[in-house]
């Protein structure tokens, strides 16, 4: 019977994300690999979810109230007018709104560029969709976008644009030129743009977060995708939302009620009193993130590592081996699990090469298989664990036999 299973399915493996989560927890080792935080959620928001549960808030639920605080957020944020009636819809997270987003706008062969290196659950839905994944390569070390890579993707059948800024895995932050520079294709092209804003409040060294959407002539065009989940340390509530034209919201509504119908209603509760949050609590939490950035950076540098970008936003590292390490990033991660004990994630899942814009180019990727993925997403005592036990290695030769 198992090949009776979907082509889609027969593609898809298990995440090494998950995989190496799995082996951390099997070997006792430091989970530096998945990017979810080990350290308390927020009281105020932790006692709103428990006083929605004790209210017997069990049922299908949707409430309107977030809608409401959203609209507000957006435009005070970004200066977007959006009618929290018809614009909004709250989904299971962030990768559900996504996911709906990409079903919403994708057809079969419909081209979907992605910036690379990329969060691989983007690909996921726009495979699922049977849409075409075109990726644009970020060039490192600083992952600039290069012009005339993004304007050479485009083709008669591209259809949507998928932009993460703050960017998992790199932490790049993408600049206003930029940004400048896709919304004009966009336009130009007449394509969708959607958006993973998750990490829109943690941001470094007085970088800020533009959504696309702001731009002249891209509210219109652009679905943003966001969720609790990072600004408030809570990835197992789910809930997120999409934010777009009404005709676009109304379908990813119709979507999300068929598949899962509503969001956790408790969580939903507590959304509320999220979004009521006060400007100190985000820099409060920029701060937090700020310094345990460096923190790390300071740990893997002592271990040989070199940092020629700084992210400047999210909360990974996405750090390069040296040139003298004869490991790609596969081994190196594992003899890190043995000799350290200490998970990471290997780069190389995170990148994916576009034959044709290679050959058009020819640029050398060889690259990919040279950086590590470190969440610091952790407590200043699991950071710490961590630490020691990489302190005990005197060089990265240590990894050589």
């Amino acid at each position: 019977m198992e090949g009776k299973l979907s082509s889609v399915a027969k593609h898809f493996k298990p995440s090494p994300i998950q995989e190496l989560s799995h082996l951390a927890q099997k070997s006792n080792a430091i989970n530096l690999a998945e990017g979810f935080p080990d350290f308390p959620a927020p009281l105020l928001l932790k006692s709103s979810a428990i006083s929605a549960i004790n209210s017997d808030f069990n049922q299908y639920r949707h409430v309107q109230g977030i809608c409401d605080l959203l609209a507000k957020k957006v435009k005070i944020m970004h200066g977007l007018n959006v009618n929290p009636l018809t614009d909004i819809a709250i989904c299971c997270g962030q990768s559900e709104a996504f996911a709906a987003a990409v079903f919403a706008t994708i057809d079969k062969d419909d081209e979907v560029i992605l910036f690379d290196p990329s969060y691989e659950t983007y690909e996921a839905c726009v495979t699922i969709a049977r849409g075409v994944p075109v990726y644009v390569a970020l060039d490192p070390p600083h992952w600039t976008l290069d012009p005339e890579k993004l304007r050479k993707s485009f083709t008669e059948k591209t259809k949507a644009v998928v932009l993460n800024s703050p960017q998992n895995p790199t932490g790049k932050v993408f600049s206003e030129d930029e940004l400048e520079l896709i919304a004009e294709e966009c336009r130009t092209r007449n394509c969708f743009a959607i958006t993973d804003e998750v990490y829109e409040h943690i941001t470094f060294d007085n970088n800020k977060h533009i959504s696309l959407a702001s731009l002249p002539g891209m509210q219109e065009r652009t679905i943003i995708t966001s969720s609790l989940s990072k600004s408030f340390s809570v990835t197992g509530w789910r809930v997120g939302w999409a934010i777009a034209p009404p005709f676009i919201a109304s379908a990813i509504r119709n979507i999300h009620v068929k598949i899962t119908d509503s969001a956790p209603a408790p969580f939903q509760e507590a959304a509320l009193t999220a979004l009521r949050s006060p400007p100190e609590y985000f820099e409060s939490l920029r701060r937090g993130y700020e310094s345990k950035r460096d923190y790390v950076i300071k740990m893997l540098e002592g271990v040989g590592f070199k940092f020629q970008f700084k992210p400047q936003g999210a909360f990974f590292l996405f750090a390069e081996l040296p040139e003298d390490c004869p490991l790609s990033d596969v081994e190196y991660v594992k003899k890190l699990i043995q000799k350290a004990g200490v998970v990471a994630v290997p780069g190389c899942g995170f990148f994916h090469t576009n034959l044709a814009l290679k050959k058009s180019f020819q640029v050398d990727y060889s690259y990919q298989n040279r950086y590590i993925r470190f969440a610091f997403c952790k407590s200043n005592a699991t950071l710490a664990s961590a630490a020691q036990k990489l302190g005990s290695m005197r060089s990265l030769s240590l990894f050589t036999s």
